[in-house]
């Protein structure tokens, strides 16, 4: 992406795991980041502590992030929740939670950039979906179900702004080494890594590096859906 200015990011979900390591990777490229999540977020040019579900909160913090640090010119939608189920396990409020954190999480960032965007011309957006909601996984319905929806998301929002010269693409990492896998999880055993071609879960790093590659692409890439899942699915 051709700036005339300092590049302005905003990634939610910066204070830890994927959010954290794409923050750490947009500042060392030389961006100034804003961090939004529930938590304080380390290393941010500004930090604000929202909840990503409360639309009217999230749109305010992106109007002082455009009056501090300048206008926006791409946002990260890392903030998320997982959890591993049984589908008989996953009553309404579990449903609703998951849904209402990533999908709905995800949609009242864009919302809140994207009119800012398309007004000036220019931006990229890239939202964090997940290697399940495209693969699916056995225990994973509601998890997957709400990445899977972030998927079609993006893709009609990248219909609906690329003519205003916003691209939107999305990252769908398989099982990453972050806190968000607990040490028991069937992700980190040895039954699981010994089928990934490289033998290890992805790094936040590596996630970060296909971020900023739709970031910095320009417009050409419209929809598009990248896996950094080393080899889950080939």
């Amino acid at each position: 992406m051709s700036l005339t200015h300092p590049a302005v990011a905003v990634v939610t979900g910066a204070a830890s795991g994927l959010g954290a390591g794409i923050a750490a990777a947009l500042t060392e490229r030389g961006w100034r980041v804003a961090g939004l999540d529930l938590r304080p977020s380390p290393s941010v040019d500004l930090g604000l502590e929202v909840d990503v579900t409360d639309a009217a909160a999230v749109d305010a913090c992106v109007a002082r992030v455009e009056e501090e640090l300048g206008p926006v010119d791409a946002l990260v939608t890392a903030a998320g929740i997982y959890e591993m189920l049984p589908v008989e396990d996953v009553d309404d409020a579990r449903w609703e939670r998951m849904l209402t954190v990533n999908l709905s999480g995800t949609a009242n960032a864009c919302a809140a950039v994207v009119g800012r965007m398309a007004g000036r011309s220019r931006g990229s957006i890239v939202t964090i979906s997940s290697d399940l909601g495209v693969g699916g996984s056995e225990g994973d319905v509601h998890y997957a179900a709400s990445k899977g929806a972030i998927v079609g998301f993006t893709r009609a929002l990248a219909a609906d702004v690329g003519p205003a010269g916003v691209a939107v693409n999305s990252v769908a990492p398989g099982a990453a080494d972050t806190p968000l896998l607990e040490e028991s999880s069937p992700w980190r055993a040895e039954e699981f890594l010994s089928t990934l071609p490289v033998r290890r879960l992805v790094r936040p790093d590596e996630i970060a590096a296909a971020v900023l590659f739709l970031l910095e692409a320009g417009t050409a890439l419209q929809g598009q859906v990248v896996s950094p899942n080393a080899g889950a699915t080939i």
